[in-house]
């Protein structure tokens, strides 16, 4: 069975909570240059955040990010985590993830789409289509 996407889904720990949050991450051919990480709120509604695959590539190593969504890896504390951080106008939150089951996510999302042939899967004409007729 062949499919355009990727999903996973691992419970996190939220602002150094003793209670973990489960979350999911996705990636679809189809918009090649963006990752989605969601997190379960208590009501069981979830939180959706989208932001560029390669930000989350390049924090495995390195912090990166410069705006709402920013990822680095913890190597001050435990290497085997990877921290999200996500801040908007209604709060922040701080997001520890399992860094190999990122890179596990990574790599499955670098299978169906490797790096720098993004531009070859998005389809910019559907994308103007979506925008000019809302």
């Amino acid at each position: 069975m062949h499919t355009d996407a990727v999903h996973q889904s691992q419970f996190v720990v939220l602002n150094e909570s003793t209670t973990p949050v489960l979350s999911r991450l996705s990636f679809h051919a189809a918009e090649p240059f963006a990752v989605t990480v969601a997190f379960r709120t208590e009501r069981g509604r979830w939180v959706e955040w989208t932001f560029a695959r390669e930000l989350l590539v390049t924090g495995l190593t390195e912090p990166s990010g410069i705006g709402d969504v920013r990822v680095r890896p913890d190597l001050s504390e435990d290497e085997a985590l990877l921290t999200i951080e996500i801040e908007s106008p209604d709060g922040y939150a701080s997001f520890e993830m399992e860094r190999e089951d990122i890179e596990n996510f990574i790599g499955a999302s670098l299978e169906l789409v490797p790096l720098g042939t993004e531009s070859e899967h998005f389809d910019v004409d559907t994308l103007i289509e979506e925008i000019t007729n809302v």
